[in-house]
């Protein structure tokens, strides 16, 4: 086995390896900390690497898949695979900052409830991952850890809040990541790195243990370098509903019937960057010729998404600091892009708190009457209307007019979580200048095995026809 090939192998492959013993998880889990120690000081991916952990629960994996057949035991897909974690999810006994400053020697006494779930299927931790300061951006432009940067072009971000977790997934620094989805954190820095990220159906995980940023809103998901590793990871995380088979064997049925796409008449489509629309109307023509059919739909609230989203989650994210004695008592420890959101948050009032609610279920109430009177299996969208913009870039010109940086990146991945939908951002293109881009289908609540599987015959198509960084 050629060491340079491990970190680019599917979580399938390196299973396969182990159970044939050709590979070990102390064999590989030494090679990822090796490319750890040698990337993580340029792209800052980690924030805390828990190398003799690591190291220690390898051992342990490798001791029970590879043991007499008498005492061996395989706890299933992801024994003896290492990831990483969003630091913002509790680890007991490893330090959890949240990205905060006066969090920096905070060491929980417990295990948010998917990091238990991780250690009972065997799954290696190999650290805590860069984010956004209190994962409130998108951009992982952290002012008291430095900036994760993009391994594609390490000048520009890597996208937000779950950005160190996307860098270390792209970059092969572990083999796939749990990152944390309120506005686009799980996608939007998958779009920009060139990877898988899934935000489940609300509630679908939990989120028990993890550092909140609004408790409406927030999700957790996987990052990873495929959709099938995506699942897999998934198959772990979530709460199991009754009858619902596995998401990874979900992604090998076949298709009872043509899939059709809805592509929205609002909102999705106003503001794009040419190389964007481009990649996108490539990525239309590939599924047709896959055999999904498309239809145009009119969903009109979706121009009220951003600001119900806004008037939601802004409130709750001040509200979560205050309870916790942090804001305002530790105004001057925040970055100042946080601490002006929470400031604004304090000054939302609880009659737009309340006018968010209401119009978060109308989205969701309108919505679902569309896509079921058009039968519309998912929609089919960009996910960022820009590729990675330089850190520090604060504005993006788009057809000769600036827009706030922050507010194009997550312009297009509030819909799904205002309204608690599945989604799922997968690689689709490169710009001329070699950057990653990103398409993004979302479906109605519940429907995440039928999202993975639009996603994984869309994948297919693309490695068919050659894209090189799939």
């Amino acid at each position: 086995m050629n060491k340079r090939d491990l970190s680019s192998l599917s979580i399938s492959e390196l299973s396969r390896l182990f159970r044939a013993r050709k590979l070990s998880p102390v064999e590989l889990t030494k090679h990822l900390l090796h490319r750890i120690e040698r990337l993580n000081p340029e792209l800052n991916a980690y924030l805390t690497i828990t190398a003799d952990l690591a190291l220690a629960q390898a051992r342990q994996a490798e001791s029970e898949l590879c043991s007499t057949k008498k005492s061996r035991r395989d706890r299933g897909p992801l024994h003896g695979i290492p990831l990483s974690l969003k630091d913002n999810i509790y680890t007991a006994g490893v330090r959890t900052t949240a990205g905060g400053k006066f969090l920096s020697d905070f060491i929980p006494e417990r295990d948010a409830a998917v990091v238990s779930k991780l250690k009972s299927a065997g799954a290696i931790l190999l650290g805590k991952t860069n984010l956004h300061e209190f994962a409130y951006g998108v951009t992982t432009n952290n002012p008291h850890y430095g900036p994760a940067r993009n391994p594609w072009d390490t000048k520009r971000v890597p996208g937000g809040s779950s950005g160190g977790a996307a860098a270390a997934v792209a970059s092969g620094l572990c083999v796939a990541a749990i990152g944390t989805d309120t506005g686009g954190s799980v996608r939007i820095p998958a779009s920009l790195c060139g990877i898988v990220g899934f935000k489940p159906t609300l509630h679908r995980v939990s989120v028990e243990g993890i550092v909140p940023l609004s408790l409406t809103l927030d999700c957790a998901g996987p990052l990873a370098r495929s959709v099938e590793d995506a699942a897999l990871v998934l198959d772990l995380m979530a709460t199991p509903r009754k009858g619902e088979v596995s998401f990874a064997t979900s992604l090998a049925r076949k298709p009872k019937k043509k899939f059709t796409l809805g592509i929205p008449k609002e909102f999705f489509f106003d503001i794009l960057a040419p190389e964007v629309r481009s990649s996108f109307d490539a990525s239309l023509k590939l599924l047709r010729k896959r055999g999904f059919a498309t239809k145009e739909i009119s969903i009109p609230l979706l121009n009220h998404t951003e600001s119900a989203g806004n008037n939601i989650a802004w409130p709750e994210a001040t509200r979560y600091h205050q309870k916790m004695d942090w804001f305002p008592k530790y105004s001057a420890d925040y970055g100042e892009d946080v601490r002006s959101r929470l400031e604004i948050g304090a000054r939302v009032t609880a009659s737009a708190y309340l006018e968010g609610l209401e119009q978060r279920d109308e989205f969701i109430a309108q919505f679902h009457s569309v896509l079921a009177d058009s039968k519309i299996d998912a929609l089919v969208v960009p996910t960022t209307p820009i590729a990675a913009p330089l850190i520090g870039e604060e504005a993006t010109t788009i057809d000769g007019k600036d827009h706030s940086t922050r507010a194009l990146l997550i312009r297009l991945n509030r819909p799904a979580n205002l309204a608690g939908l599945p989604a799922v951002s997968l690689p689709c293109g490169l710009t001329s200048s070699g950057l990653p881009l990103g398409v993004q289908f979302i479906g109605p609540g519940h429907a995440d095995s039928r999202l993975l599987l639009i996603a994984s015959m869309f994948e297919n198509s693309v490695r068919s026809i050659g894209f090189p960084y799939l």
